[in-house]
């Protein structure tokens, strides 16, 4: 009996603390989350969408747990914005490619799932917020379930009732919008048969399929290469590599450019992937027995981090490194990206350049480029206050849509549009708007840990109280079905109508992380990551916008 009074005393102290400590609470929930998120059941895992299930866990304890409303604002315009300048560049690109097919598909993909919903809203016994919250959870997309929330705090009154229905309609819906696309994946798989090798073939000459890059020695053997320039050779193969050393018969040991002639008997160093290497040797000769690649006398290797911001935003052709000094840049890592080092590669914040130079010359390129982890990892903060600033402001503006509804995009649609445009144009000036990798993981994952976690405190009483009265049955199993449907009739239209590749659809309808993995691990290759980080962008300000409208026209 002691210890039972012991533990129910512990207890009521320790919520009790909590509810006057929201700072801990907060900080706690985050916490236990993200250790939750790191457990991997078969491979999938929550990630940082667990923390929203701790929260409901804490909420659901005690109905006081509050946290203050700042803190969401704060977590939703972090998150936008982040997501913002790291998908602008990639944006405007797979737009300029592929102009407005991409876009109408996935705005038809989201005007399917939309349709359902209504239908589901007309057919089932469902108010507004819960359809909503359904239509958000069964896509997996937090920042439209936010939007909505902050939407019902701008108009005023008293609605905590509505918040906590889309909570919950969210929350039991969101994992079958993560398994249900996975099951259409594969259905829809079999049923169009796809063949992934085939399309891989295809697809490889617009798309970066492979990202691991290796070096090869090869000697010059095929006389009809012999004295051919580099240029030529490149421009007849349209290969994707680059030269780096070469052990030449008449000059010795130098650096490879453009103008330079090949002769029978040179050893140059190549940089690729195994599979471009395989053809590039098939032409030139074969692999050397005497390998250039720890030959260090009179050239070094030096691998050195972008920090300056000079030269941040700017074409690698534009710094004229060539011209100025012996080397020539062979790779460029970008977060967990290693890429070839192009002259139109658009240089940012945090990159880690891999060069070839002479030992001399490598403190004047490291001048250049900054060369320090520490400045890397810096934010602007003034180029970040500005950004955000601008999108909060854009957020304000009321858009007056047919049939009098007043439309804002708010805390989380206005900093999301004006990262893109910055994100995109990384820099005016002086002011560089792209932010280093890592700071803008960091910046956005705190984001949705904040946002993630205020929601879930605050709706954890209401998620009880739908488990004690079943009501979560029926909202699970309509989730399911708006899940599986939509992605099977978004992957036939994009594949039978729009002839969409495959592979790029799968990253167009990946509308979560674990679902982008299994789609990458499925393909063999990387472009369900370049659909999907072209989709992510437009994703989300369309389904911030059809949440809203869901939400304002039914009733």
């Amino acid at each position: 009996m002691l210890f039972v009074n012991i533990y129910l005393y512990a207890k009521i102290s320790m919520t009790e603390y909590l509810s006057e400590n929201p700072l801990l609470l907060l900080i706690l929930v985050i916490s236990l989350g993200y250790m939750a998120g790191n457990i991997k059941i078969k491979g999938t895992g929550l990630g940082t969408a667990a923390v929203l299930f701790v929260g409901l866990l804490f909420g659901a304890m005690n109905e006081n747990f509050s946290v203050p409303d700042i803190i969401f604002e704060i977590g939703i315009v972090f998150f936008v914005y982040t997501v913002g300048i790291k998908s602008g560049p990639a944006f405007f690109e797979s737009f300029s490619k592929n102009g407005w097919r991409d876009i109408i598909f996935i705005f038809l993909m989201l005007l399917v799932s939309a349709a359902i919903t209504v239908a589901i809203y007309y057919v089932m016994d469902y108010d507004k917020a819960t359809v909503v919250g359904i239509y958000s959870g069964s896509s997996t997309n937090t920042t439209a379930l936010a939007s909505v929330i902050d939407l019902i705090n701008m108009r005023g009154g008293n609605h905590k009732g509505d918040i906590q229905s889309l909570v919950v309609g969210y929350t039991f819906s969101y994992p079958m919008g993560v398994l249900g696309v996975m099951i259409a994946i594969k259905i829809m798989e079999k049923f169009l048969k796809i063949d992934y090798q085939s399309e891989k073939k295809i697809l490889r000459k617009d798309y970066p399929i492979d990202e691991d890059l290796t070096s090869r020695a090869i000697e010059i053997t095929n006389p009809e290469i012999s004295k051919m320039q580099i240029r030529d050779i490149i421009k007849e193969h349209n290969w994707n590599i680059v030269f780096g050393r070469i052990d030449s018969k008449i000059h010795g040991t130098v650096l490879s450019n453009y103008d330079l002639t090949l002769h029978t008997g040179d050893t140059i160093i190549v940089v690729g992937t195994h599979e471009e290497l395989d053809q590039v040797e098939s032409v030139l000769g074969v692999e050397a027995i005497n390998s250039l690649t720890y030959d260090r006398k009179e050239f070094d290797i030096v691998r050195i981090f972008v920090s300056n911001a000079d030269v941040v935003g700017k074409e690698l052709s534009s710094l004229n490194i060539t011209e100025k000094f012996q080397a020539v840049i062979t790779r460029i890592r970008r977060g967990d990206v290693e890429m070839l080092a192009k002259p139109d590669t658009i240089l940012e914040l945090g990159d880690r350049i891999r060069f070839v130079a002479r030992r001399k010359d490598i403190k004047g390129i490291q001048q250049i480029f900054g060369d320090s982890y520490y400045a890397a990892s810096k934010i602007d903060l003034f180029s970040f206050g500005i950004g955000i600033a601008m999108g909060l402001l854009l957020g304000l503006i009321e858009f007056h849509l047919p049939g009098g509804l007043v439309f804002k995009l708010g805390f989380a649609g206005g900093p999301l549009v004006v990262g893109l445009i910055l994100g995109a144009m990384r820099r005016t000036g002086p002011i560089v708007w792209s932010l280093p990798y890592g700071s803008n993981v960091t910046l956005n994952q705190l984001g949705l840990s904040f946002l993630l976690a205020v929601i879930g405190i605050k709706s954890g009483h209401t998620l009880i109280e739908s488990l004690s009265d079943g009501a979560w049955v029926g909202i699970f199993l309509t989730g399911t079905f708006l899940s599986i449907i939509s992605a099977m009739l978004s992957l036939w239209v994009g594949y039978k109508l729009i002839q969409i590749p495959y592979s790029l659809l799968l990253g167009f309808v990946a509308n979560q992380p674990a679902i982008l993995e299994f789609a990458n691990d499925i393909t063999k290759n990387r472009v369900p990551s370049i659909g999907y980080s072209f989709m992510f962008p437009i994703a989300l300000i369309m389904k911030i916008l059809f949440a809203q409208l869901l939400y304002l026209m039914l009733t």
